[in-house]
This record gives C-alpha cells, sequence and structure tokens, in this order.
C-alpha cells in the first residue's frame, strides 16, 4: 500500500456495508493508483475498488467524474432489463456524504467503485476470442453512447488523440533537449519525422464526433471468468468527445501485437493478422451498425497511426526525463517507443490487407 495515503481511512468514507479490513494496491495502471478495500458485512466479505485519480494529469477531477457520472448514468439505463446489469457497467459507490467523489486534506481526489466479481482483467492478450470479446465489448460500450443527450462531456485531457499537436511536442522536446537524451534517440527521432505527414489524416477527414474511451487495452475490459463473455469496460477517466477510430486503433495497437507494450526484441513485435481480425470482427459486431461509410474506410488507417502516436509520446517523455508515463527501469520509454515504432513498420506492410478485411465486414 501507498505509505503517503491512509486508504483506509480514506474508503471508510464511502458507503460500503460493513467493517473495513484491508487494501491492497490493484491492477496495473500507469497513471491512477488503485486499491481493492475489503470490508466484513456480518461475516461476509464485501470488495470495493478505492481508487486516488491523478490530478497532476486530470487537471480537473470534478469535471472528470462529472462526466463518469453521466456515462454510467447512461448505460445502467441501457442495460436496465439484463439479468447481469450489475456486472454490465461500473458502479460508483458515493461517500456517506452522498458525494460521487471525496477530495482528502491534501488535495488528493478518491472515488470508490462497487468490485465486479467472476470476472477478471489480462494484461496479455491470450487468444483470438479475447480480442474479439474485448473489441466487441468496446464497440458496445461506444455504440450504447451513440445517443447520449447533450450537453457534450468535458475533455478531461484536452487534445488526448490530437495526433498533430503530439508530433508538435515531440518536435519541441527534440529541440529543447531537457534531459540530454536525444543524441542517444536519434534512430527513433529519425523514424518519427520521416512520418509527419500521417499524423493529420483523421482530423482533416471531417468524422463525426462519438463518445470514446480512448484507452481500449485489454485490460480495461473485464472478462467472465466462467464463459470469457466481455462483461464491462472499465476506466472511463478518458472517456470523452473523440472520433471512434481512437478506440479502434488502440485496440488494434494493443491486441493485435505480438509482444508486449515495451518489447526490446524487436524481432518478436510484430501485428498479428489473425488477431487484427479477431479485433475488426468483434467491434463491427457491435459498432458498425453506426459507422458512416467515411469512418469504416479509415478504421484499418487508425491502428497505424494510434501506434505512431503513442510511440511518439513514449519517445517525447525519454527525452523530457520520463515526466509523464510511470517507468520501472533505465530507458523504459525509450524501449516502450522502439517496440511501437516497430509495430508500425509491420502495420505499414500489411496495410492493404487490413483495409480489405475491413471492406469485407464493414
Amino acid at each position: 500500500m501507498n505509505a503517503r495515503h491512509d486508504v483506509g481511512a480514506v474508503a471508510q468514507q464511502f458507503a460500503i456495508a460493513g467493517m473495513f479490513r484491508s487494501a491492497e494496491p490493484y491492477g496495473s495502471g500507469h497513471i491512477n493508483d488503485s486499491y481493492c478495500a475489503v470490508f466484513d458485512d456480518a461475516g461476509r466479505p464485501v470488495r470495493a475498488i478505492i481508487q486516488r485519480v491523478n490530478h497532476h494529469i486530470f487537471r480537473n477531477p470534478p469535471a472528470l467524474m462529472e462526466n463518469i457520472e453521466r456515462v454510467t448514468a447512461h448505460l445502467a439505463a441501457k442495460v436496465a432489463n439484463d439479468p447481469e446489469r450489475e456486472r454490465r457497467v461500473l458502479r460508483l459507490i458515493p461517500t456517506r456524504a452522498g458525494q460521487t467523489w471525496l477530495c482528502d486534506a491534501e488535495g488528493n481526489f478518491w472515488r470508490a467503485y462497487r468490485f465486479i466479481e467472476r470476472a477478471q482483467t489480462y494484461d496479455a492478450i491470450e487468444t483470438g476470442r479475447q480480442a474479439y470479446e474485448a473489441a466487441k465489448a468496446f464497440g458496445r460500450f461506444q455504440q450504447m453512447l451513440a445517443d447520449l443527450p447533450a450537453p457534450r462531456l468535458h475533455d478531461t485531457i484536452p487534445d488526448f488523440h490530437h495526433t498533430p499537436k503530439r508530433f508538435a511536442a515531440l518536435e519541441h522536446a527534440i529541440t529543447a533537449d531537457a534531459a540530454g537524451r536525444v543524441k542517444g534517440a536519434q534512430a527513433e527521432i529519425g523514424f518519427a519525422l520521416e512520418r509527419k505527414a500521417m499524423t493529420g489524416v483523421l482530423l482533416d477527414a471531417a468524422l463525426p464526433e462519438r463518445v470514446t474511451h480512448n484507452d481500449t487495452k485489454l485490460n480495461n475490459v473485464m472478462l467472465d471468468e466462467a464463459t470469457g463473455e466481455g462483461i464491462c469496460v472499465v476506466d472511463l477517466d478518458t472517456v470523452m468527445p473523440g472520433l471512434a477510430h481512437y478506440d479502434f486503433g488502440d485496440m488494434v495497437r494493443t491486441s493485435a501485437s505480438t509482444a508486449a507494450e515495451d518489447e526490446r526484441d524487436l524481432k518478436r513485435m510484430e501485428m498479428s493478422f489473425p488477431m487484427f481480425e479477431a479485433v475488426a470482427r468483434g467491434y463491427l459486431a457491435e459498432a458498425g451498425a453506426f459507422l458512416t461509410r467515411e469512418e469504416r474506410s479509415l478504421l484499418a488507417f487508425s491502428g497505424r497511426l494510434i501506434t505512431f502516436e503513442i510511440a511518439i509520446r513514449f519517445l517525447t517523455d525519454h527525452l523530457n526525463g520520463d515526466t509523464y508515463f510511470k517507468v520501472h527501469r533505465e530507458g523504459h520509454n525509450l524501449d516502450r517507443a522502439r517496440a511501437q515504432f516497430r509495430l508500425v513498420e509491420t502495420m505499414e506492410v500489411q496495410q492493404r490487407a487490413m483495409e480489405r478485411l475491413i471492406a469485407e465486414w464493414g
């Protein structure tokens, strides 16, 4: 448990039945601090997820929580008649004062969710079925939020997927060389600069704005332990207005790659076409009905673009001295950038085949 925070004291301020027993770190996220808290309710264990929102990344936590309140309420209404409705949507637990979030004396923002039982997440893709189910869950998530009433959701991280601005940030990091690392990253910088022209393709296409998740890794979908079905989409901090391609592209990046995001042996990293097919079929099974023809035509490209975008973000953070992503070894962000650039290369080779498959299924 993070020694800086008394998670037990925080957990007891939420309306969770029973007596607090313990709290342990939970999950593998890069940004927020998450804990699984256990309460004893007359001999019955009750679990809840307690999270500290990283307010250095998410600068306006009240606006973020307003988004989450609106989105979870809308989704809950959509699944109201589902026998599994309590497991289909994240459910916020209010504080004992009736709020959906808590600000402690140190200015930290906290929230609590009901624990989704009999389901789990996976950090690494193991089967095509998992890829299909996760993509189907994210497609369903977009589909159910397609009619979210006005007003427009808040941008929790402005310009999060504005690839040209991400590229401009990279160029600034190269010029500033704040951590003295530019000399050791010349090959990666050159790779990025050669592909600058692709950064504006989606934004220049005048595509319709959707409600999007914006962090569609496999481990942001709970899979039923018995059936393997994608039960619930989690980690809603970056749910905001965006393009459908942001979600699909990141699914391709994370589910169709053959190695870990930070793989050092680049020979192991490529895009698996069978996994891409599983992602495409799962996503289109739910989202295909509301996507326009123009949106479908750029889905295959979005995998390459979003992979390139995260690669330049990793490279930028490396050059800036690792100020955004959590790192666990020297040069970790550079390793991540190299792996993602390699994935981009393998997507470039398979681009036409990806486009043909989307055309057949879209």
